[in-house]
């Protein structure tokens, strides 16, 4: 959804586009599907993971967090980071163990 300068992406969960299924591999290939499917969509919302200005992390794994970082840095290597904020749940849908929701910016 687009408002203005911003643009949202409602939260995400590790689907495999080919068959729509969770992927399976934990947090940390959870997370990397998410990002994946995100760059796949990105040209479709009109905006660029430059972007990015801010994301919220959901995660029912908080004890495996640092997994869900090396997938994180590894998307900002190059590029600033967005402001992130982290949240323990109890349940995710589709037994999913991440979700992440974008917020972005466009000037």
């Amino acid at each position: 959804m687009k408002s203005g300068p911003f643009g949202f992406v409602s939260g995400m969960v590790a689907l495999d586009p080919a068959t729509g299924a969770l992927v399976e591999g934990g947090v940390g290939a959870q997370t990397q599907c998410i990002f994946d499917n995100l760059r796949l969509a990105l040209p479709d919302y009109g905006f660029t993971l430059e972007q990015l200005c801010m994301a919220r992390v959901y995660t029912t794994c908080f004890e495996h967090f640092d997994e869900i970082n090396v997938v994180w840095e590894a998307q900002f290597a190059k590029m600033a980071p967005p402001a992130r904020t982290s949240v323990g749940v109890s349940e995710l849908p589709l037994g999913a163990v991440v979700e992440i929701e974008f917020c972005f910016y466009q000037s």
